[in-house]
């Protein structure tokens, strides 16, 4: 035990000597370790093995006093009781082990001895053994020796009788067309036609070379007749290649052969509905293989063929193989420009993966894998396009085939019926094809899994240019778009101004629907089922920008809107032109009734309130009579001013108008023109309002003698009633029909109105008379 070790107690250093000292354990480190360390020995170094009594007591009795003796004596007298209890303790429990081992070893003494006799009787045994094996060897040598001679006879036979039966051979494979088994028997015999074919078996050679040369010229036919399967023609070029033939003469005429299979392996568009297309199962295992895949698996065959014969061949073979696969992809455009859905794609694109597939099996170094991805790129980013094509072309229909069918028919065209048609066009058909094309994204067929984030850039790519593309559609539906001659035949049947104004209002509640309802719709679905992408690059942007779309149909609806009222004003402002230009004012009679023109423009009113309530929805109903910034009553229709406009005389008319020209100083301004509002009061208000100003600019344009301006007044006055009615501010309605009387009497010669009590005679013979023609309406 070493000193400078970690420190024990007492009795686990104890117990570590005694095992030392039993067990005599090598204490030539410990001492040299100690004797390196002598000059530094202390009271504690009676443990270690070079422990001098001498220097110790020597030591104890220069450091100690007598109690500190008696105390050590003591202590020593202590331990040296405990060392012999630990040495009894340790003897008492090894000793049933040094029985046990004395036993084991006179076992194994008895056992080693009785063996030694056993090996001796074995040995013996093996030497008789030995002895009468060599005897039998002995007896049986000359007899093995013949039987030996004898089977190399037996199989000479057997060749020499096979080579002079090779040409009946011959001929029966050339019978039955087993060229392969031909060329088998002629090639195994031909070692012996080297050695022994000028001299024994003269005869055999000859007829045999006759019947290869006839199953040559058979081969080469094989090889270039169109009636064979091209597997068969590369069968027939290997055999042709074992018997030694000179292929590389046939190398450029096999290859056109290849090339022409190239053209008849092409996928078909008739051909493609019915290939594969049921079948979600990419592995050719699990379907009966089609007539398509047995001749492309020949193909592959012959190709593999091919490149037995002629190694040098791989540019060629590439060529060919590329050449098939761009031919598939080039029907695949073709039939996705006519109206396939993500199913049919996915068929014809498993078609043309799985012909990849056993092309690369015979042709790696081709990389076809690699190479189809590029044409797959473009013909599923055509199918993206030509699927947002077809999607505005639905939407189209919806808002125009709807006045077609009932035009047909002869109903009244309802603008409802576009309406929802359009919406649901909208909203509807993107989410079909957003599902899809979340076919597209699911499917894990090894081209689409490549494109995966392609697909999910064009997807909110061509929503993007999709919308934009809507409002310029739009555009051309509501007659705007001067320059959109390409898509004529979209507005063929709505060359009706009734319906071509419609329409635009329907435009224009189908451009809110988008920015409120559909953008919001598809950003959901496209933030859950398209999200990542960014195969372009982040520094882009994103691809799919709601908030810009928004902000075009936000707009378009507002132009649409604009446009529905400018429409159906022009229109009301032909018939108010045609009013006020055709008769002569200056001669005009008396007034005997309201005038019919005013019925035409109450119609034209009606009309706008049947377009607007099936389109546009109820507002709140404000009176602004009470409200309104103008003045609570006009002061052209007070009491005080029918009676000045009754007076007889012209001066007082005269003055009459400069006393109304005074009081509109002094009145408060009425509010004519406010924002047009999405909704039936507003659009009609409007209406009204612009109609009213149109026809005070052509009262404005005229001159009227006394009857003409009478007639006007009973025109306006009568329309007070009805246009406050439809109309939503009723301040501004009464401020403008009251300029137009106020107009009239400036241009009149003679400006003395009617009497009150014949102005309301009159109204109510018109209000009687259109009672009775109407007896339903209100």
């Amino acid at each position: 035990m070493e000193v400078d070790d970690v420190p024990l107690d007492d009795k686990a250093k104890r117990m570590r000597d005694l095992l030392s000292s039993f067990y005599s354990l090598d204490h030539s480190m410990s001492s040299q370790d100690t004797s390196s360390s002598s000059k530094y020995t202390t009271l504690d170094a009676i443990n270690t093995s070079s422990f001098d009594p001498d220097q110790y007591m020597h030591l104890l009795v220069h450091k100690s006093n007598l109690e500190g003796l008696l105390q050590k004596h003591v202590e020593m007298a202590a331990e040296i009781k405990n060392l012999d209890t630990d040495l009894q303790m340790l003897v008492y429990e090894n000793y049933n082990k040094f029985i046990s081992a004395t036993d084991t070893i006179k076992q194994m003494k008895s056992n080693i001895v009785s063996m030694e006799a056993n090996m001796e009787q074995l040995l013996e045994k093996i030497m008789s053994v030995q002895c009468r094996s060599d005897g039998v060897n002995t007896s049986l040598f000359e007899k093995r020796e013949h039987i030996e001679k004898l089977h190399r006879t037996r199989n000479l036979l057997r060749k020499v009788q096979f080579i002079y039966d090779l040409p009946a051979r011959l001929g029966k494979c050339i019978k039955s067309e087993a060229y392969a088994d031909a060329v088998k028997f002629y090639t195994g015999a031909m070692p012996i036609f080297k050695a022994y074919g000028d001299s024994s078996f003269q005869d055999c050679k000859r007829a045999s070379e006759e019947a290869v040369t006839i199953i040559i010229k058979n081969l080469q036919g094989k090889l270039f007749s169109d009636s064979e399967s091209i597997q068969a023609r590369a069968e027939a070029a290997v055999l042709l290649k074992q018997l030694d033939f000179p292929v590389d003469s046939l190398k450029v005429k096999l290859l056109e052969k290849l090339e022409q299979s190239v053209a008849g392996l092409q996928l078909k568009i008739e051909d493609i509905g019915n290939a594969s297309v049921d079948s979600n199962d990419t592995s050719t295992d699990s379907v009966p293989a089609t007539a398509h895949e047995t001749s492309v698996r020949e193909f592959a065959e012959a190709i593999r063929a091919y490149r037995v014969i002629f190694p040098d061949s791989e540019m060629q073979l590439t060529k060919l193989a590329q050449d098939l696969v761009s031919r598939h992809f080039e029907t695949t455009e073709q039939y996705i420009k006519t109206q396939i859905w993500s199913a049919n794609l996915l068929g014809v694109l498993r078609i043309i993966w799985r012909d990849v597939l056993l092309m690369d099996d015979v042709l790696h170094e081709a990389a076809l894998s690699d190479y189809s991805l590029e044409p797959a790129r473009v013909a599923v980013k055509l199918y993206v396009s030509n699927k947002f094509s077809h999607l505005l072309s639905r939407i189209s229909d919806a808002l125009t085939k709807a006045h077609t069918r009932q035009k047909d028919k002869g109903e009244e065209y309802s603008l409802q019926v576009a309406l929802e048609g359009g919406k649901k066009a909208v909203l509807q058909g993107s989410m079909d094809v957003l599902l899809d094309f979340r076919q597209l994204l699911d499917d894990n067929l090894g081209l689409l899994v490549k494109l995966k984030d392609l697909i999910i850039d064009w997807v909110q790519e061509e929503f993007q240019d999709f919308f934009r593309a809507l409002d310029g559609h739009f555009l051309l539906l509501s007659g705007k778009n001067s320059s959109a001659t390409q898509d004529q035949g979209l507005t063929e049947g709505i060359q009706d101004d009734k319906v071509l104004a419609g329409l635009v209002l329907v435009l224009a509640q189908v451009s809110i629907f988008i920015e409120q309802n559909a953008i919001p719709r598809i950003t959901e679905e496209i933030a859950t089922s398209f999200s990542g992408g960014g195969a372009k690059g982040y520094e882009y942007g994103p691809a799919f920008v709601p908030g810009e779309i928004c902000r075009i149909f936000h707009s378009a609806g507002e132009k649409f809107l604009h446009i529905y009222i400018n429409m159906r004003t022009q229109r009301i402002s032909v018939l108010l032109k045609k009013r006020f230009t055709t008769p002569n004012w200056v001669k005009h009679k008396e007034p005997r009734e309201v005038h019919m023109f005013v019925d035409l423009f109450l119609q034209e009113l009606e009309v706008i309130r049947s377009e607007v309530k099936q389109i546009l929805p109820e507002g709140i109903r404000r009176h602004r009579r009470a409200d309104s910034n103008g003045s609570t009553a006009s002061s052209r229709s007070n009491p005080l001013r029918e009676e000045k406009l009754s007076r007889s005389n012209t001066q007082r008319a005269r003055s009459q108008l400069l006393e109304t020209h005074l009081a509109k100083l002094f009145k408060q301004k009425v509010e004519i023109f406010t924002k047009v509002e999405f909704t039936q009061e507003s659009v009609v208000t409007t209406l009204v309002k612009l109609c009213l100003k149109s026809l005070q600019e052509f009262v404005r344009l005229q001159t009227f003698n006394r009857s003409g301006f009478q007639q006007i007044q009973l025109d306006i006055q009568f329309l007070r009633t009805p246009l406050k009615e439809m109309a939503e501010d009723e301040a501004a309605v009464d401020f403008l029909l009251d300029e137009v009387i106020v107009a009239a009497a400036e241009r009149c010669l003679d400006p003395i109105p009617l009497e009150p009590a014949i102005l309301d005679k009159l109204i109510q013979a018109k209000l009687a008379k259109t009672k009775e023609q109407n007896p339903n309406s209100p």
